[in-house]
């Protein structure tokens, strides 16, 4: 996923809840599908930076390290300016791109 394509805000921003809640019908299984959702981004980002940073990794120390180090500041700047991952998966949910089911209300409902 190309996080620098999504349309979520960098800093935090105000949203009623009650307007949030009407997909779901409650605000505690809004903010739970939302976690999730934040969580999933996080992990997938995490494992980005780990496999671009792990092109970097050596075993001995040389002088070529400087050069190297200016490449991983550089991957390392670009994941901190991305919207954080609960930015991500808020505006996500807010443009109804996110998929969720409650499978408690399903079994009730058979």
């Amino acid at each position: 996923m190309d996080y620098k394509k999504t349309n979520a805000p960098l800093t935090t921003t105000v949203h009623d809840l009650i307007e949030m809640a009407e997909q779901t019908g409650n605000i505690y299984e809004t903010v739970c599908v939302i976690s999730k959702r934040a969580n999933q981004i996080a992990a997938e980002m995490k494992s980005d930076l780990e496999k671009k940073l792990q092109e970097f990794a050596s075993l001995n120390d040389n002088l070529e390290e400087i050069s190297e180090n200016r490449e991983q500041i550089e991957i390392s700047r670009y994941y901190e300016k991305l919207p954080k991952p609960t930015l991500i998966a808020t505006q996500e949910y807010m443009d109804e791109k996110l998929a969720f089911r409650n499978v408690a209300k399903e079994r009730e409902e058979f």
